[in-house]
């Protein structure tokens, strides 16, 4: 029997039903208890680190300083020495991600020639070395950076994950996506490889570039594992070791102060705030990096 064009049918289903409204709720629930689970112990650390020494004492969670006070960033930035490991924590993590993007960009230009000899082989050995773990290749670096005389010295710390597959195949698929007609194109107007990668690869890849530079930043300003392996003087010691000290350190900074609450989270604070800042204005490059970048025309 025919249906009336614009009459409801059996095979329609009504939206805002009780199932689907009991779905929303129950997603709705489940969002706020995982904002919840994030949020509060941050809104947690922000209390504490702007009490008073006294008042970051008391125990329970904290959402609202008691007694507003600055003195446990004075405390870490001077007297513990965090101004130090902040400042060598900049200098690793801004050359480091300068010198990881600028090779990762000219490896995966290479592997986009077409002509290149033994393509697929290169390609395999760049998987290859995803699939390796970095503890088991701890001695070896050991060894190769003590024989280079970089051990104690920032230069280790630069050097230590320079190259990465994942950055080289994600911004080789980016580069694949730039239209190779224009790289013909200019070949016949006698442009060359680097005048080409200059001025039409990276500014058609800057979402893959961005990427890949803040996934680097992140991990080189959470590094931990290579400073304790690497450096043993304690005035080089980047922001994570130092502040991994001080959480734990129950002795006093002096004889005459401790190291209470508000100064351990205060050392918290400045250690996320440059990251929390800097990710809303690479959060565009971010998502479309991802959702772009791993996939190939």
């Amino acid at each position: 029997m025919a249906i009336e064009k614009g009459a409801p049918n059996q095979f329609d289903r009504a939206p805002g039903g009780t199932g689907e409204r009991l779905f929303n709720v129950v997603n709705v629930l489940f969002m706020l208890l995982l904002v919840a689970v994030m949020v509060v112990p941050f809104i947690n650390v922000l209390a504490v680190a702007f009490s008073s020494s006294l008042s970051s004492l008391e125990l329970g969670i904290k959402l609202w300083p008691s007694e507003w006070s600055v003195e446990g960033f004075r405390t870490v930035w001077v007297n513990v020495g965090l101004q130090r490991a902040f400042i060598n924590s900049v200098i690793v993590t801004s050359i480091g991600t300068v010198l990881h993007v600028a090779l990762a960009a000219f490896a995966g230009y290479v592997l986009i020639q077409r002509n290149l000899p033994g393509k697929k082989l290169m390609i395999a050995l760049i998987l290859a070395t995803m699939a390796i773990p970095g503890e088991l290749i701890m001695i070896p670096l050991f060894i190769v950076n003590q024989n280079l005389g970089l051990l104690n010295s920032l230069a280790a710390l630069v050097f230590s994950g320079l190259v990465s597959g994942f950055s080289i195949l994600l911004i080789r698929n980016y580069f694949q996506s730039v239209p190779y007609d224009l790289w013909e194109s200019a070949k016949i107007d006698g442009a060359g490889d680097f005048f080409i990668f200059r001025t039409i690869y990276l500014p058609l890849s800057q979402a893959g570039l961005a990427t890949i530079a803040l996934f680097e930043l992140v991990s080189r300003w959470n590094q931990f594992l290579p400073v304790i392996l690497y450096i043993s003087d304690s005035s080089k010691y980047t922001l994570q070791v130092t502040l991994q000290a001080l959480v734990t350190e129950n002795e006093g900074v002096s004889g005459t102060s401790m190291i209470t609450p508000n100064v351990r989270m205060a050392g918290i604070v400045i250690a996320i705030l440059p990251l929390v800042a800097l990710y809303p204005f690479m959060q565009k490059y971010f998502v479309q990096g991802i959702t772009l970048g791993s996939v190939k025309e």
